[in-house]
């Protein structure tokens, strides 16, 4: 049966790519990390990929995945800022750049609800 838009190994599979992209393409992460946070962007970018692959394998396992789909969801609320800052650079920028990253933003609201969905639905064992 093909996974649906709600199923655990679809977000779980999201969380995944996005790990590896992460680590494979870490530059425009890098420009997304706020300068108020301590350390290197870099450092910040290898760490939030790191707490998607493990985000995606709680997810992935029935047993974890009640308590990870809902870490996700504040992972996707505390990623908020990055998307911000995305905006505010973009403002002097091309348009198309401007408009990506807008339209980024507004898809972090689906993503907090799908984890959430995927938390309830989730069996206890």
């Amino acid at each position: 049966m093909p996974p649906t838009p709600s199923s655990p190994l679809l977000l779980a599979g999201l969380l995944a790519g996005a790990a590896v992209a992460h680590a494979a393409v870490p530059k425009p992460f890098d420009a997304m990390v706020p300068a108020s946070l301590p350390g290197t962007p870099r450092g910040w970018t290898y760490a939030s990929g790191a707490a998607e692959l493990v985000l995606a394998a709680g997810v992935a396992h029935p047993r974890s995945r009640r308590v990870a789909a809902l870490v996700t969801a504040a992972f996707f609320v505390g990623v908020l800022p990055a998307h911000v800052k995305m905006i505010v650079d973009a403002r002097h920028g091309s348009p198309v750049h401007l408009a990506a990253a807008v339209g980024r933003l507004p898809l972090q609201v689906p993503l907090v609800l799908w984890a959430r969905k995927v938390s309830r639905s989730a069996t206890s064992r």
